[in-house]
């Protein structure tokens, strides 16, 4: 258990273990919920991407199989023609 000091600003400072328990790192925002009985759930705010971003590993080959354009246009027609090829 890690105990946390109140500054007289009405601050807390996260210790090191705290963090890295969280899986936080510089530049990440912390969600604070407030529980019932003077408790709190914490944790990190997954960023949406957004933008070229999202599209990061979209077409990652996880397979290790690569496809020529040639398949690639058969899959298409077929795909087109209402005949699923896989």
């Amino acid at each position: 258990m890690a105990t946390l000091k109140v500054t007289a600003k009405g601050q807390v400072t996260l210790k090191k273990e705290v963090l890295q328990h969280l899986g936080a790192r510089p530049g990440d925002s912390l969600d604070v919920d407030l529980l019932p009985n003077g408790r709190v759930s914490v944790h990190i705010v997954k960023p949406e991407k957004h933008g070229i971003e999202a599209l990061f590993g979209m077409f990652e080959n996880k397979t290790g199989r690569t496809v020529s354009i040639d398949e690639m246009n058969e899959a298409i027609e077929a795909g087109w023609a209402g005949k699923v090829k896989y």
